[in-house]
């Protein structure tokens, strides 16, 4: 009976708090729709190839294999500049009945893509060429047999195309690179932003709940010095553990950065930043750090799926439009291309403003939402 009476009052606590009952009920519905629309995509992967001096038959070839772009070009320089400018995700160079390629590989399932286009292509291309010998040896013998009607038939011996050496070259990584050492920048990025997200939510809401933020607003403090000083102290504890984060990540796991790892650290303090006025915004609406942690799933969680981990040119175009509105899809984007091409700083203008733009917003959010605090 007793029992009974304790789980009673548990159940009418549990249907008083709707934003649980929401969690419970609601929260995993929402991510799995979600999740349906992310991975009900279209799983091919589109590439686009540079081709240098190829032949025509094989030329061909390649422009009908599905999902396979071809731009020809007139020399080796112009496809390089096209491949270093992220036109393109592979060379093709015919050399002397040899050819070479060259793949971007920031992405290993396009260059896994890549080489089975072009093995097929060249596959075809052989068949067609063995074809052609094989008719024209016919021919030869059906003429010879016209010719010499009592003259032994020579016996026919196999067709033969001497196969070409095929040369590979990567820009990045190596022939070992896979999926994981495309999904790791912005791995790294997620765990940054999760992390700092969480400790700034979880240390302001604890200020709200033992009364330090109400006494504090009491006094003549303003509400942007008082969120200032909040950003300001968790910052620099943020500023160390993404310093941590990206070193460990990039030591410990070996991945390889062509460009600057200290643009790779200043891309992740900015994104740092943006999640610690996130968590402080979000906790804003959290009584307890039980309500707090029931935003992850619903706030935090599904921005993976947004990042760039899962390509987003495979999406729908309304689910892609969901990323513009994903800090951890620019941090992404950026901390990629410095890693994987090594571009400066100076040309990732669009990605850094983005996240500028988050921090502001989410300041003066922060500094407004004070006011449900302030006794005036």
């Amino acid at each position: 009976m007793r029992t009974w009476a304790i789980a009673n009052r548990v159940i009418k606590e549990l249907l008083r708090d709707k934003r649980t009952l929401a969690l419970m009920f609601l929260a995993p519905i929402f991510i799995l729709i979600l999740l349906n629309f992310v991975f009900s995509a279209s799983q091919a992967t589109d590439v686009t190839v540079g081709t240098v001096a190829v032949p025509q038959a094989l030329q061909q070839n390649l422009e009908q294999s599905k999902h396979v772009t071809v731009k020809k070009y007139t020399s080796k320089a112009a496809a390089q500049k096209g491949l270093k400018q992220n036109r393109l995700d592979a060379i093709v160079q015919h050399k002397t009945a040899n050819y070479s390629l060259t793949y971007a590989n920031t992405d290993a399932s396009k260059t896994t893509a890549v080489k089975m286009a072009f093995k097929n292509a060249l596959a075809t291309n052989t068949m067609s060429q063995l074809k052609s010998k094989l008719m024209a040896t016919t021919a030869s013998l059906a003429k010879l047999r016209q010719q010499l009607p009592n003259a032994p038939i020579p016996q026919q011996s196999a067709a033969k195309v001497a196969a070409p050496k095929i040369t590979n070259h990567y820009v990045y990584g190596d022939s070992d690179t896979g999926f994981f050492d495309k999904i790791l920048p912005i791995l790294m990025g997620f765990f940054v932003f999760f992390f700092v997200f969480l400790i700034s939510g979880m240390a302001l809401l604890k200020e709200r709940t033992s009364g330090t933020l109400n006494r504090l607003l009491a006094t003549p403090v303003k509400r942007s010095e008082i969120v200032f000083g909040y950003m300001l102290s968790y910052g620099i504890l943020a500023i160390f553990q993404t310093i941590l984060i990206v070193l460990v990540t990039i030591w410990l796991l070996k991945i390889k950065v062509v460009g600057s790892l200290i643009n790779v650290v200043v891309i992740n303090l900015l994104l740092a930043l943006v999640a610690l006025a996130f968590g402080i915004l979000v906790s804003t609406f959290a009584n307890s750090e039980f309500q707090m942690m029931q935003f992850i799933p619903v706030l935090v969680i599904p921005q993976i799926f947004f990042s760039g981990i899962i390509p987003l040119d495979t999406m729908a175009d309304w689910v892609k439009k969901i990323a513009a509105v994903i800090p951890l899809k620019y941090s992404g984007d950026a901390t990629t291309q410095i890693i994987t091409r090594g571009v400066s700083i100076t040309s990732l203008g669009l990605d850094i403003g983005v996240l500028f733009l988050f921090l502001i917003g989410l300041t003066i959010l922060n500094i407004v939402g004070l006011r449900r605090y302030r006794k005036v």
